[in-house]
């Protein structure tokens, strides 16, 4: 069982020299995610190929959006995935809905559209 409670995760590496904000977003998602407790060297080594992909992908080179769906769904990344990898969240007691997440949910969509319909 997963805790869901944010973890201080890591730092993107500026290595990886990420240019979109869209991918810095993913990093810090996945850095901070529960299944990121029990990482290994290994595993976070594929965040950051996977990050390069998401950077690429959100320049608008979307022939990568299988492959970052692929590795998503092997770490769990949505409902699904997790019932499927028999993954299960504990959520902590005080279920509130964070603002500034759902802000940056929103923003990501947006950002998201604009990229896929041209605009």
């Amino acid at each position: 069982m997963l805790q869901d409670s944010p973890l201080e995760g890591r730092v993107l590496p500026k290595a990886l020299g990420i240019s979109t904000g869209g991918a810095r977003r993913f990093w810090k998602t996945w850095a901070t995610s529960p299944q990121t407790a029990g990482w290994a060297e290994t595993d976070w080594a594929e965040l950051e190929i996977t990050t390069k992909l998401v950077d690429a992908f959100y320049q608008g080179d979307t022939r990568h959006a299988s492959e970052i769906r692929m590795r998503t769904a092997k770490w769990g990344g949505t409902v699904e995935d997790r019932a499927r990898l028999r993954m299960t969240l504990e959520l902590p007691e005080n279920d509130d809905q964070d603002q500034d997440a759902m802000t940056v949910a929103a923003d990501m969509d947006e950002e998201l559209y604009r990229l896929l319909s041209g605009g």
